[in-house]
């Protein structure tokens, strides 16, 4: 006799199936689009949210930490989109806009005039509602294991951007990824499939941000493929509201000569994850992970990154640096991977956190998994306060110390933040860390 084992599912597991349920009719797509939901479903239905004895989820126990589903948020009036007009943090630069307020892409916030020649960007839903044949592509990338955040954005497949540079494009003006929730608690998923085209060049940015108050829940997701001899550089800031949980997903595949930068920024939500997964699939491949954490009061912020080094002569530089105030939690968890047969890779991590508080915490888990014999691989991390020597340098020539503690942690996370090479992108970012010094001020 055999007995059936049912999963006890939480409330916030048994609300999302539900959710899924009665979103299924309503959603865009052809066939392919519904069997990507349904496998997604099924999944999620399995494996639920991690928890802490899930070794990639051991600091952030999502099955605890997510006690409440909100209902899916609904699409923004306009009294929603005219406030989203002044919801940008990057306002002022040139950058070619494309908005989503509450997951939903809203054309009139929307820059889609005027395209750049070898440029092509089409709204998610309309993409999946005509059957594109980009669209299509969506799923291709997977991590290795289960993921319960891409998951659900899978199975509430919706709205988003799909973006294609073409082969040889030189893509001048950045493209920016603006989510806005503006609203109560409700939840979003929205996707980007961006795919580069060989010798493009392209940036892409990619931001969120939210009321101060709202418990609402953002789950989104990006696959980006990158080809052969294409250079991208994808910038991110996460500013969500303070009562916020925040969930975010990055897969990226990169082919032979290529350069793939990504700089992600995070300061805001309570909770947060994002999960970066990079197939370094080609030869001779660059790659960077140049990023900054800032938190305060109780704040979550969880950065956990894979690379997959799979061919010869790659290179990787990562960099995570976390200033922890209060509270807060700061994690990172960084994993390479040098495949049999990927001789020559030269790969290095560092993460660093400044603990500002004595009640908060950094648990920094860098890892290399080397299955070739001819390489030049490296990690390390170091936690610890200010130097209390270098504060009574300023102290001593009549700084006061609220000043000096500012200046040295505005010095410490500006490093990655430095190596942004668009100007005034890396202006504003480093403007958002000196207002995050203020408030702590």
């Amino acid at each position: 006799m055999n007995a059936e084992v049912r999963p006890i599912r939480t409330p916030a597991e048994q609300a999302l199936i539900g959710a899924i349920e009665a979103a299924r009719g309503k959603l865009p797509g052809d066939t392919r689009a519904k069997e990507l939901r349904d496998a997604a479903e099924k999944s999620f239905a399995e494996g639920g949210l991690p928890h802490r004895r899930v070794e990639e989820w051991k600091y952030t126990d999502l099955r605890a930490l997510m006690r409440e589903a909100p209902p899916l948020a609904s699409a923004p009036d306009k009294g929603a989109i005219e406030a989203a007009r002044k919801a940008d943090p990057f306002a002022g630069l040139d950058l070619r806009r494309l908005v989503l307020v509450n997951g939903a892409f809203v054309p009139e916030l929307s820059d889609l005039a005027a395209l750049e020649e070898g440029l092509t960007i089409v709204p998610l839903a309309r993409a999946l509602a005509e059957g594109n044949k980009l669209a299509r592509r969506i799923g291709e990338l997977q991590p290795k294991k289960y993921d319960a955040t891409l998951a659900l954005n899978t199975a509430f497949l919706n709205d988003g951007v799909v973006i294609e540079v073409a082969d040889g494009a030189k893509i001048a003006r950045p493209v920016s990824i603006l989510h806005i929730h503006n609203g109560g608690a409700a939840s979003t998923y929205a996707r980007a499939l961006i795919v580069a085209g060989k010798q493009s060049q392209s940036m892409f940015v990619e931001s969120f941000v939210g009321p101060g108050a709202a418990a609402y829940q953002t789950n989104s997701a990006a696959e980006v493929h990158v080809g052969d001899e294409a250079a991208i550089d994808f910038i991110r800031l996460q500013a969500e509201g303070g009562a916020a949980l925040h969930l975010s997903t990055l897969l990226a595949k990169v082919g032979n000569g290529a350069k793939f930068s990504l700089y992600p920024v995070a300061s805001g939500a309570a909770v947060s994850r994002y999960s970066v997964s990079l197939n370094f699939a080609g030869e001779n491949i660059e790659g960077r992970f140049a990023g900054a954490t800032l938190l305060r009061g109780k704040q979550h912020g969880d950065t956990t990154m894979m690379i997959d080094h799979a061919q010869p002569h790659g290179v990787s530089r990562e960099l995570m640096k976390l200033a922890l105030d209060d509270e807060s939690r700061g994690i990172f968890q960084g994993r390479i991977n040098v495949h049999r047969g990927a001789q020559k890779t030269d790969a290095r991590m560092a993460t660093h956190a400044l603990m500002l508080s004595d009640t908060a915490e950094s648990d920094n888990k860098p890892e290399l998994e080397i299955f070739a014999d001819d390489v030049q691989c490296g990690h390390g991390a170091t936690s610890g306060a200010l130097d209390e020597n270098l504060l009574f340098y300023f102290l001593a020539r009549g700084i006061p110390r609220k000043e000096a503690e500012a200046l040295l942690i505005q010095s410490f996370v500006a490093e990655p933040l430095e190596m942004i090479p668009h100007e005034g992108l890396r202006e504003k970012l480093l403007a958002h860390a000196g207002e995050w010094l203020k408030a702590r001020a």
